[in-house]
């Protein structure tokens, strides 16, 4: 393939970035793994953030998803709100159903990102549910508060609902870039008036 083949493919894809966010050990990087390779891998020692690029097609559209695995130090620490709300399209919130202070976690970082970006709210480790600290119903209550969409997943026994949860977001982003853009043409024909022909055009004198 040319390299102009190249560059046209590449023009087709829709880019998405998408942050995920949560407490230390709630999975986050074993749930964009799963996501990505569809292999899951328990164990991660990374002390930086981590960004992934993935294609894959969402509703018959080709997108190229940009992730990015956000790694706080402490329960206390906070991702920089303004920074992440002005880079990210979507925002995964993450929390583990054994650990009630990475529920906590995401009540208070998500009331730090007031925005308009498309969010959803994902409980990992269900495989675990002899350890649940938090109930579906708190969950459900949360999220209802986010007003945005909840899952319980495991990101070690669940492949097409972790693919899910990344997908549903992914094409609630795409519907908020639409209608953003149909948002602002209509601001924009709103604002130019047409020429309207008039009847003294057609009686003007000639010369």
């Amino acid at each position: 393939m040319t390299t102009r083949g190249i560059r046209c493919k590449k023009s087709t894809l829709t880019e998405l970035k998408i942050a995920v966010i949560g407490a230390p050990s709630v999975g986050k990087s074993a749930l964009i793994v799963r996501f990505l390779t569809k292999r899951y891998i328990g164990e991660y020692d990374h002390q930086t953030e981590n960004r992934y690029k993935h294609e894959a097609m969402v509703d018959g559209e080709p997108v190229l998803f940009e992730i990015l695995d956000t790694c706080p130090k402490a329960e206390d620490e906070y991702p920089n709100a303004a920074e992440l709300v002005q880079w990210a399209d979507g925002l995964l919130l993450v929390y583990s159903i054994t650990d009630r202070k990475s529920f906590n976690y995401i009540r208070r970082a998500k009331s730090d990102l007031q925005s308009d970006t498309p969010v959803q709210l994902c409980a990992n480790k269900v495989d675990m549910v002899h350890l649940r600290q938090v109930s579906r119903d708190e969950g459900e209550i949360l999220a209802k508060d986010f007003e945005c969409k909840f899952s319980e997943v495991s990101a070690a026994d669940h492949v097409d609902q972790v693919a899910e949860v990344f997908n549903e977001l992914c094409k609630e982003v795409l519907a908020s870039k639409r209608k953003s853009k149909q948002s602002l043409l209509e601001r924009m024909l709103g604002g130019a008036r047409p020429y309207s022909r008039g009847k003294s055009d057609s009686n003007l004198p000639k010369d």
